[in-house]
């Protein structure tokens, strides 16, 4: 897809990964709707940083966690930005500070992290279908992880709602073709956890056969690829893990 013209939006915009998205997809063309939930001065920053640029940005703040503000996250970028050509969904929730082991389980937590990882991604998805049709081009890609695939016994939740993340990225490949095309993102160690200490971080990259964490620009860069250049890759969820998938 050319991506000059183009409008995006990027959920989870204003910090870390979103926010090397939302730079390199305007640094591509793309006039961009940062989503954010408490991250407000950060988003406004994006936005500042996408219209030096010469881009057309605005910053959009919903609570993934509540379903009455899904569709109006959608309409607002529409509405203002005049179409919606690319949807990335990358807002994620991590926790922590909550024990996520089988011993530990709680209804309440698998069902926000499932709100939240999931059900609002697929939301989200439902109610751009028809813009994302309507320009004919239309891209989704979902950052999925590679917990997906090689899952942690200490966060159950998170693994199985990234795995169902998946599932959702190839049957809407599947659902939404030819009009629009479907890609997940799978990062290993992209950015780490604020309250992960210099030891755990060690622990992390020793397992990685390249030896190196990755970097949220390097994630960025594959997001842009996928939609700039992969106009007939769908279905697929491509890991970019420094190899952590084989080891």
């Amino acid at each position: 897809m050319d991506c000059t013209g183009a409008v995006a939006l990027v959920t989870g915009g204003a910090k870390r990964v979103g926010r090397a998205i939302v730079s390199e997809l305007a640094a591509a063309g793309c006039d961009v709707a940062v989503h954010f939930r408490d991250s407000q001065r950060e988003a406004e920053d994006a936005v500042r940083c996408v219209r030096q640029l010469g881009r057309r940005s605005i910053s959009v703040r919903a609570e993934l966690g509540d379903p009455a503000e899904w569709r109006p996250l959608v309409d607002r970028a529409v509405s203002e930005l005049g179409a919606l050509d690319l949807l990335v969904n990358n807002a994620s929730l991590f926790l922590t500070d909550l024990s996520d082991d089988i011993e530990s389980f709680d209804v309440s937590h698998w069902e926000r992290m499932l709100r939240v990882n999931l059900l609002a991604p697929a939301a989200l998805c439902h109610y751009a279908s028809s813009a994302l049709r309507a320009g004919g081009r239309g891209v989704i890609v979902n950052l999925c992880d590679i917990s997906a695939e090689r899952p942690w016994s200490r966060h159950l939740a998170y693994c199985a709602s990234k795995a169902g993340l998946v599932n959702l990225t190839r049957s809407l490949a599947k659902a939404l073709a030819p009009q629009v095309r479907v890609v997940g993102v799978a990062p290993g160690i992209a950015i780490f956890p604020e309250q992960y200490d210099q030891q755990i971080r060690q622990r992390r990259v020793e397992r990685v056969p390249m030896g190196r964490g990755g970097s949220p620009e390097e994630v960025a860069k594959l997001v842009r690829f996928l939609v700039e250049s992969g106009d007939y890759v769908t279905g697929q969820v491509v890991a970019i893990d420094g190899g952590r998938m084989l080891a």
